[in-house]
């Protein structure tokens, strides 16, 4: 891999990660276009997805540090860490029971296709539907309502599906504004991006080596600084658009890979 294949990688990795297009499939997607296999992409991905985490504990630096000192007193900082922690669980059982699987099955560009065009669709359809909102704080949210929005994010297991679009869709089905359910996701993906990211960094810890870590830098450099722009100007859209431009998006995009790998344009 050249200086070129990093860049785009972390570019890749920080403008999808939150977006409701799927980091993962965009990710699949790329290797595939750029020919790019083996053990050192697989610990590149891991490690640049754990600087696109990074970017979120920096945005929210002082409100995540402010729950971590007032956790032992105050009540809204425990509920905020319980809800996290409800949120993140239907996603790490799942995950472990079935990794495997989705793995050996999944990760290829055709499921991730399909999975781009069904999740637009749910989007527009979460987008029309007639929306009540319950809830227009983070910390309004109760157990349940975490819950519900973690078993949503479970979907994301699939790639393609997106971890951030399954997420704000829970947001949106269970009563959340748009804000609310995005910031939701936001906090949502520190445990469990974390865990994934650490997790894998143990399976893939013999790939580690000192002659990785230039190139390592250069994509998780990339990845932060793409995703924290990405998280500012997706907190500034939602707050007055919808997200139907996504969901087209990913219509298209899906609809198009669909359509190459059809005609044999592109053998995906």
């Amino acid at each position: 891999m050249d200086v070129v294949a990093h860049v785009i990688l972390g570019i890749v990795e920080g403008l999808t990660e939150f977006l409701p297009i799927s980091s993962t499939g965009h990710l699949i997607l790329t290797r595939a276009l750029l020919g790019l296999d083996g053990a050192a992409v697989e610990l590149e991905l891991i490690v640049i997805q754990g600087a696109a985490i990074l970017a979120v504990c920096f945005e929210y630096r002082l409100r995540l540090w402010q729950t971590a000192i007032s956790l032992h007193r105050d009540t809204a900082a425990r509920r905020f860490v319980l809800n996290l922690f409800v949120a993140f669980l239907p996603l790490a059982i799942l995950g472990l029971a079935f990794e495997h699987w989705i793995e050996r099955v999944l990760f290829a560009p055709i499921p991730v296709a399909i999975a781009l065009v069904v999740g637009g669709v749910l989007i527009l359809w979460a987008e029309r539907r007639r929306h009540v909102e319950r809830i227009t704080r983070v910390e309004d949210l109760r157990a349940v309502d975490a819950f519900k929005v973690g078993a949503f994010q479970a979907l994301a297991l699939m790639p393609g599906t997106s971890r951030s679009a399954a997420t704000i869709l829970g947001g949106l089905f269970n009563g959340l504004d748009r804000r609310t359910a995005t910031e939701f996701s936001f906090f949502v993906a520190i445990p469990t991006l974390l865990a994934a990211t650490f997790y894998k960094l143990w399976k893939a810890r013999a790939l580690l080596s000192a002659s990785e870590i230039d190139a390592l830098l250069i994509g998780s450099v990339v990845a932060f600084i793409v995703a924290l722009v990405t998280i500012r100007m997706l907190l500034r859209f939602v707050a007055r658009h919808s997200f139907a431009v996504f969901a087209w998006y990913r219509i298209v995009f899906g609809g198009a890979i669909l359509l190459t790998w059809q005609l044999g344009w592109v053998a995906w």
